[in-house]
């Protein structure tokens, strides 16, 4: 129920009682700027500067109200003397939407003000890596690399920064998704792929810019934060279930030629642990740079490196084992298919015309472009014909968030807009691919890059290009992080790469660290693992009996814990209730509004893995219920905050006692 009221010169906006805009004439509640932005790119880093160089408070308004198709809809006329824009408010499906006019002509910014409340806490806006709860900060919302380290006073970002344009921000992300939840009750999702900054640093008003009008506004308001979530899903689409293969064991990153990859799985399977695939990155071939080991990105086999391939695929999947591969929407230069889309006309352009080349490091590439729906299928084509058809179960869909800002695209869209819209499509293009192939229960793809179509779109996000260590804002607990404040956005399947891939400036992956990440993806949806950019340097999975001993037993909890993994992944399909799930949406109580370390999988198993190096005790607090611990069995009925042993291989896990699967898990006690 929407209700406008009018007090002198204040105008207060109530949705279901909740307020959301508050305008006086001196704090008006929409206000245009005239801003010039530079930006540049590098190697999939972005610069951006906005230069603000008039601004006008629409701080007089008028009010009228109408009945459309039965339903009654408010509209208001902001003003300052001829500068003027409307907003029409109306109930649409359950939720309050908002349409704003065009921006008068000369401004090309507009800033929204929306009511907020002091300890109001904030989440969301797709996949943050640093911050749970959002207030206190901005966030620019633009795909990107995440960066090296994400945050400036660190050695390793200045390093970065220093020596190759790459470090990284607090706000830097694959996934950029313009929706936010407030512990009020309710989530704002804003429909552009413009760029937008949301800054929730104000204690009484959440500040929105858009350099592009958003085509809606909806807000939705529900009796608790897990309804607020679920709707976002149920506006935006889910995910489906995935393949049942999937939950058969881990998933090996293995890379280096068809031997290496038999003599790696061979040696762990004679370990016991239980394999539901390969994943071999450079199936189509390698490429080597001054960052490490990269891809020759011609999405077809090579037979020189992989001999045999084909036979060996299928003889995988009457093991069970399934084989996944790798693509992303560029094509290297000079290569086959580079040469095959050139020919054909179906590469985006430079203002000269001619194909336009994205520097990636050390190489070029050129971008399909996907707003030319011939380019589009023969790309769709390409997934089919070399991987599909080939015998691939599955890929890693990578990039999608370098689409330069000056590019000349077939349809004629702007590349600022297209930008943020890449991600989006690129899932769109795989997703066509299985379904034209009438595979949708047998494939998996996954991404790092995303917007608010990719609920849709895409069935598994992982988390991109984590430090192997153990830092907060690009490590180990970053990934904690990161899936939390995709849950609060709608997205319910993520995972990350076992021991986390950035391998630079010294940094090398520890055996302890592979192990911790290794427990703490036991009780995630999904298991894999990745040798980084440069192998030689990382602990690997096969790095000793050791480890594959921890594989063992971490894999094949995993794998135990199927029927569950499954209950919850149909949850998410069905209902919209992310797999892994911030405490809160379940126990509302005030210690869990700002806890980025601990997790709900599900609503019955309570995960507190070991973010730190060399610690072997884990601080854990339980929201008040009947807890048990997965592996010892002791009971703790009132929650609270207990310092336990979290031994390798036995992280600190429980389980609701009063879970339906509460047989199942109390076969984990001293196993």
């Amino acid at each position: 129920m929407i209700s406008c009221t009018m007090q002198k010169d204040r105008l207060l906006v109530l949705y279901n009682k909740l307020a959301i805009i508050d305008h006086t004439p001196s704090s008006p509640c929409i206000q245009l700027y005239r801003g010039s932005e530079t930006i540049a790119m590098y190697r999939g880093n972005y610069f951006i500067e906005d230069d603000l160089q008039e601004k006008v408070g629409l701080e007089k308004y008028e009010l009228s109200q109408s009945l459309k198709e039965g339903r009654v809809i408010y509209t208001i006329r902001f003003y300052h003397q001829k500068t003027q824009m409307t907003c029409s408010l109306s109930e649409l499906d359950g939720r309050l939407s908002l349409i704003f006019s065009a921006m008068p002509k000369g401004y090309n910014r507009l800033e929204l003000f929306f009511f907020a409340q002091d300890g109001e806490h904030v989440y969301g806006c797709g996949e943050q890596f640093s911050y749970f709860d959002l207030r206190g900060k901005n966030f620019p919302l633009w795909t990107g690399e995440q960066g090296v380290g994400r945050n400036k006073a660190t050695t390793i970002t200045q390093t970065a920064d220093r020596l190759d344009r790459a470090g990284g921000d607090y706000h830097t992300t694959f996934y950029p998704q313009p929706t936010f939840v407030s512990t009020r009750g309710y989530f704002l999702h804003a429909e552009t792929y413009g760029y937008a900054d949301f800054d929730f640093s104000s204690p009484d008003t959440h500040r929105l810019m858009f350099w592009d009008v958003p085509s809606s506004i909806t807000i939705s308001v529900k009796p608790s934060l897990l309804e607020v979530v679920q709707d976002i899903s149920a506006l935006l689409g889910r995910q489906k279930e995935l393949p049942l293969w999937v939950y058969d064991g881990i998933i090996l990153g293995i890379q280096g030629g068809t031997k290496t990859c038999l003599e790696k799985l061979d040696r762990m399977q004679k370990g016991s642990v239980p394999i539901a695939g390969i994943w071999v990155q450079d199936w189509q071939g390698e490429k080597y740079t001054s960052f490490g080991k990269r891809l020759r990105w011609n999405w077809q086999w090579d037979p020189t490196l992989y001999p045999a391939l084909d036979r060996e695929i299928a003889n995988l999947k009457e093991q069970g084992i399934r084989f996944l591969g790798y693509i992303n929407p560029y094509l290297l230069e000079g290569h086959v298919l580079f040469r095959e889309a050139e020919a054909k006309h179906l590469l985006a352009l430079n203002s000269l015309g001619t194909p336009y080349l994205v520097d990636f490091g050390e190489f070029n590439a050129g971008i399909v472009d996907f707003t030319n729906p011939v380019a589009k299928a023969w790309y769709v084509g390409v997934i089919k014909d070399e991987m599909i058809d080939f015998g691939l179960a599955g890929w890693m869909a990578d990039f999608g968030e370098y689409l330069p800002t000056d590019v000349v695209l077939h349809d004629k869209s702007s590349g600022m807009l297209a930008h943020n819209a890449w991600p989006g499509i690129w899932a769109e293009v795989n997703q066509r691919a299985i379904a034209e192939s009438g595979k949708e229960r047998e494939i998996l793809f996954f991404m790092r890059a995303g917007n608010a179509r990719s609920l849709a779109l895409c069935p598994m996000m992982w988390a991109g290009d984590q430090n192997v260590d153990w830092s907060e804002d690009d490590g180990l607990p970053s990934v904690l992080t990161s899936c939390l404040s995709l849950a609060m956005s709608g997205m319910g399947l993520h995972h990350s790469d076992i021991g986390g891939y950035t391998t630079l400036y010294g940094m090398k992956r520890s055996k302890e660290l592979l192990c911790r990440w290794t427990e703490a993806a036991a009780f995630t949806p999904l298991m894999r693992t990745h040798e980084g950019n440069r192998p030689k340097d990382n602990w690997q999975f096969d790095g000793d009996d050791q480890t594959i001993a921890l594989f063992a037993r971490m894999v094949s909890i995993h794998v135990r814990l199927k029927s569950y993994l499954q209950f919850c992944v149909q949850e998410n399909a069905l209902e919209g209730k992310p797999v892994i799930r911030p405490i809160f949406l379940h126990y509302t109580e005030f210690p869990f509004f700002t806890c980025k370390d601990q997790y709900l999988l599900g609503r019955d198993l309570l995960v507190a893995p070991i973010l730190e190096e060399g610690v072997t005790q884990r601080k854990v607090l339980l929201p008040s219920d009947d807890w048990v611990h997965l592996f010892t069995g002791r009971a703790y009925p009132l929650g609270g905050e207990h310092l336990l042993e979290a031994p390798m291989g036995s992280p600190a896990v429980f389980y609701r006692k009063a879970s339906v699967f509460a047989p199942l898990f109390s076969e984990f006690v001293l196993s």
